[in-house]
């Protein structure tokens, strides 16, 4: 009997919902602490498999953990949700937006710089305000919107003395005029399982559940299933999260996330989302 293995490194309520689904389903599920795992690449592949299981869901909340433990266990054939090339495009912003882009899904404006001087032009060129992104990172945190070309500078300047290289790729939005809202669409597969809005909270800009954001139930009109599932089959597919603004001229996406968190959706929509997620797992043991 084929095992699926479940790599974390922190346990959350999605995590707890995953196990409960699958032993609901009768899958046999192992789960794995990323924290205290380690691996002797020299190994045999069976001795992989039998120690992580034939099917793995990622779900490390470290996308640098998540994403080298992906590359090792593909290497021993073992099968990962989400494979190493879609968690690749999706933990980078810019990677995700010319995935989108390549693929004719509509974007907000988005520029890229690489030092102060570029960084500057690019800033006067979107015109005020500017949203303002790390390539690499979640939960809307470094996330900044910029009014002016003084904060510009100071936040320019302060992520130059950062010792980071990945924090001097300025990845820079227009900021698009919106509801005071977003849509996050969770697809897995081929089929959009829920959608729902999510609204920022008292004070706050960013929609992020994470940073209080509230979810509330989103209709999957044709118009928005057609742009989502395109853009989850732009970087890839699997079990993916498309966050979308309703800009006035259509629906664009501005982000797609690869270790998806579902607590917030599944409260809004009450969509068996865990059980969705532990029968895609069942497909791709099955191929």
């Amino acid at each position: 009997m084929k095992n699926l293995g479940l790599v974390y490194d922190r346990i959350r309520w999605d995590e707890k919902a995953l196990v409960k689904a699958a032993e609901s389903a009768s899958v046999n599920i192992k789960l794995i602490d990323s924290k205290t795992a380690y691996v002797d690449l020299s190994i045999e592949d069976s001795k992989l498999k039998d120690d992580y299981g034939d099917v793995v869901l990622q779900r490390c909340v470290s996308y640098f953990r998540g994403l080298h433990i992906t590359a090792i266990l593909e290497k021993a054939g073992i099968s990962v949700i989400n494979p190493l090339n879609v968690s690749l495009i999706c933990g980078n912003k810019l990677f995700t937006t010319l995935a989108l882009i390549k693929a004719d899904v509509p974007v907000p404006k988005t520029y890229i710089a690489f030092a102060e001087d570029g960084v500057s032009k690019a800033f006067d060129e979107l015109g005020y305000p500017v949203v303002m992104k790390p390539v690499v990172g979640s939960w809307g945190r470094l996330v900044a919107l910029i009014r002016d070309r003084d904060s510009a500078k100071a936040v320019v300047e302060s992520r130059e003395q950062m010792q980071n290289a990945l924090l001097q790729i300025y990845y820079l939005q227009e900021y698009v005029k919106r509801p005071p809202r977003d849509i996050r669409a969770l697809v897995i597969g081929d089929k959009v399982v829920a959608a729902s809005y999510r609204y920022s909270p008292e004070g706050e800009w960013r929609t992020n559940v994470a940073r209080g954001g509230v979810s509330k139930p989103c209709p999957v009109t044709s118009d928005l299933e057609e742009i989502v599932l395109r853009a989850a089959e732009s970087v890839g597919g699997g079990v993916l999260a498309v966050d979308c603004m309703e800009s006035p001229d259509g629906i664009l996406v501005h982000e797609v996330n690869n270790t998806v968190e579902f607590r917030g959706l599944y409260s809004a929509t009450r969509v068996d989302i865990p059980g969705e997620i532990i029968r895609y797992a069942v497909k791709v043991m099955k191929k």
